[in-house]
């Protein structure tokens, strides 16, 4: 089968905005190209497995989202819908950068064997580990491992914001929690929150084909009968209240689910947020104390950064 790779000239700012236009287009995968990773990774100890060396030649310094899509009767009308959504992206005060589509034609061998080099083992928290299914690991003592096969549809669990989450969820969950995990993905973040002690977690999801991949990967790693994987709206679709929420999204959601949080989470719990890009570090926070949150914890890798908070004022 042949692909046609689509190509979008954004900025860091703008990813998580473009990879949502591509996904909602009907992308069936992605890889993001960030000079900006680049830079982070050679100022810290972590090591790569794999660097393109495209990515060292680059002359664009913005990043580079591509798109998979099967080619189709309908694919010029989605290019055609993907370029006016991208020339909407200013409307969401957000700087789309150079907002070039492009496309080529690619071969599906070629594209899956790209996508799997990228992808290796990755120690993301202190002791949370995530493993592509197809690839060995000698686990470490104290390691939890999380098995993952995103297909080629969605991501990898090893961005920084997944981090992240993963870091905070490791530092504030306790035994017997209840968890709830707003915009699953691949069901990483609930995986670890079970495998980290909580006895009943929701992950829910807008994407059918998302929720799809999570139920799969919590079958894979044991922990179907702690965790729940939904299709629907955010926090419509949930009942109760959780010691932890956490939600890896973008910043102008995390605003807006500010609103609703305090009747969904324990007054003693927390909600981790990830997916803000540090600019919009003050909105959110904004949104937060309006809405009777407390910022407690923020942390921040490369261009992004997770904040917790608490419902209620904090008493230095």
């Amino acid at each position: 089968m042949k692909w046609i790779e689509v190509q979008v000239k954004t900025t860091t700012e703008a990813v998580e905005t473009v990879t949502n236009i591509l996904y909602e287009a009907g992308a069936c995968g992605l890889v993001i190209e960030d000079p900006n990773d680049i830079t982070h990774f050679e100022t810290n100890d972590e090591k790569w497995d794999y660097i393109d060396p495209k990515l060292l030649e680059s002359d664009f310094e913005g990043v580079i989202v591509k798109g998979y899509f099967e080619e189709s009767e309908d694919l010029i009308d989605k290019i055609e819908l993907i370029k006016d959504n991208i020339e909407m992206i200013p409307t969401y005060q957000l700087d789309k950068g150079l907002g070039e589509v492009t496309t080529s034609e690619i071969e599906e061998q070629d594209w899956s064997e790209t996508w799997r080099k990228y992808y290796k083992p990755k120690r993301i928290g202190e002791k949370v580990v995530i493993k592509p299914t197809w690839e060995e690991y000698e686990k470490q003592e104290e390691d939890i491992i999380i098995e993952l096969d995103p297909g080629m549809a969605f991501g990898t669990g090893t961005h920084e914001t997944t981090m992240m989450c993963i870091r905070q969820l490791e530092k504030y969950i306790h035994k017997f929690d209840t968890v709830f995990d707003i915009g699953a993905g691949t069901g990483v973040l609930a995986i670890a929150s079970a495998k980290l002690g909580a006895v009943n977690t929701i992950a829910i999801d807008l994407d059918e084909d998302a929720v799809r991949v999570a139920k799969q990967n919590v079958v894979k790693n044991g922990v179907a009968n702690t965790v729940q994987v939904k299709h629907g709206d955010l926090l419509e679709i949930i009942d109760g209240k959780a010691n932890v929420i956490v939600a890896n999204i973008i910043a102008d959601i995390i605003s807006i689910l500010a609103k609703d949080i305090k009747k969904f989470l324990e007054n003693d719990g927390v909600f981790i947020s990830s997916g803000i890009i540090l600019d919009k570090i003050p909105d959110v926070k904004k949104s937060l104390e309006e809405n009777g949150l407390t910022v407690v914890d923020e942390i921040k890798i490369g261009e992004w950064a997770c904040l917790v908070s608490k419902i209620g004022e904090i008493n230095e």
